[in-house]
């Protein structure tokens, strides 16, 4: 029993690692499928919508049944705050980051959100969700990491290097509709999509910081992600209704665009959307956003295999530094959150074998602490003695 009990322990340890790796391959197939969605004449703004609905009708059903008791009351404050995180996410973050995708590449594109881990963890310290003490080991790790890895990302966005051919393509070269090349730096279009991309990030962290406060004011997870989505789906439509006046470009076939809506949907917003948020109440904003580098590895590998993209010297030497930042910033959170319990052990260490204890005040307002002890009676004699 106690090798089981040690199982499950060690489990519900690393399960919050465990996922959000698993969140992170689930992205890595989101770049590929939309990129080639959008090159074969996806919309991204109807993408962003059709998106939200499938994530809206597979999410809202369990949502209904299993929070059906714990789900808290909807209050004016909180819908705010719920038609706030369907604009941050769902509008702006994803629409800007198609555009700068399909301006770029899916690797670059992937390497640019890199700086998402750096941008949350400032705007965590502005609203004091994480905590920097320079004279503790664990939040100069947190600095450090998060630092190495926006500099692995800034050398795979600004050194190429030369061509490491790991997959062997016959010299050929997949080129972007849109512009975008594996050597897109001289692109006119590249400055702005990589503007595009920043500001998509900046949205995300927002999202991510709004949902950390809103989770503790309506803690259901599944809920406030069909509620996330729902209200996605209606802004984004109000949005692509402003910017597309052609009706026809709401149309989709049995295709790459359908693929991409239901992949995205269901992994990417749905999925996403509550993993992300059980993980946040548990460990915080910037634990989440820290695993985002590890798309980029995964991205930048199935970029070669499935879309021909040609990987730098740039590209892998950046790797190494995110997956060491990566690992610093995880190492640590995981001592914060060690440091974080350490009180309640004391607590836990008392006994229960110790003998019992009775709490006693004086008349003069003395507080004095007594054990009781199993002593034969005397007459004359109190049956407590005080504890020295």
């Amino acid at each position: 029993m106690g090798e089981i009990g040690a199982f499950w322990s060690g489990l519900k340890r690393v399960k919050p690692y465990l996922a959000m790796v698993s969140l992170q391959f689930g992205y890595a197939g989101m770049y590929i499928i939309t990129l080639v969605s959008l090159n074969h004449g996806m919309n991204h703004y109807v993408l962003a919508v059709y998106r939200h609905v499938v994530a809206t009708l597979v999410i809202a059903p369990f949502a209904f049944v299993l929070e059906r008791k714990i789900r808290p009351k909807l209050t004016l404050p909180i819908f705010l705050r719920i038609m706030a995180l369907g604009f941050l996410e769902p509008v702006l973050d994803q629409n800007l980051y198609y555009v700068g995708m399909k301006s770029t590449s899916a690797t670059f594109a992937s390497a640019t959100v890199n700086v998402l881990p750096a941008i949350t963890f400032i705007m965590a310290l502005v609203f004091r969700l994480e905590r920097v003490n320079v004279k503790k080991i664990q939040s100069l790790a947190k600095v450090i990491g998060t630092a190495v890895t926006v500099g692995g990302a800034m050398v795979m966005t600004l050194y190429k290097g030369p061509i490491v051919d790991i997959v062997r393509s016959g010299g050929t070269s997949h080129h972007h509709a849109g512009g975008g090349t594996a050597n897109g730096s001289a692109d006119p279009h590249w400055v702005t999509g990589t503007l595009m991309l920043l500001g998509s990030c900046c949205g995300w962290s927002g999202f991510f910081i709004l949902q950390s406060f809103t989770l503790k004011k309506y803690p259901a997870e599944l809920s406030l992600t069909a509620l996330i989505c729902l209200m996605g789906t209606v802004e984004g439509a109000a949005v692509t209704l402003v910017m597309e006046h052609d009706m026809s470009v709401w149309q989709i076939g049995w295709d790459s665009r359908l693929v991409a809506a239901v992949y995205t949907g269901v992994v990417c917003s749905g999925i996403a959307y509550y993993v992300q948020g059980v993980v946040i109440r548990e460990k915080g904003p910037v634990f989440v956003t820290s695993f985002s580098p590890l798309c980029m590895i995964i991205t930048a590998a199935l970029g070669a295999i499935v879309l021909a993209e040609k990987i730098h010297l740039g590209s892998i030497i950046g790797a190494i530094f995110i997956v060491f930042g990566l690992y610093t910033v995880a190492w640590g959170k995981s001592k914060d959150h060690r440091a974080e319990s350490t009180p309640l052990i004391p607590d836990e260490k008392v006994s229960t074998s110790e003998l019992p204890i009775t709490d006693v005040r004086s008349s003069n307002g003395e507080h004095r602490v007594y054990k009781q002890v199993d002593i034969p009676t005397i007459p004359g004699k109190n049956h407590l003695q005080q504890e020295s």
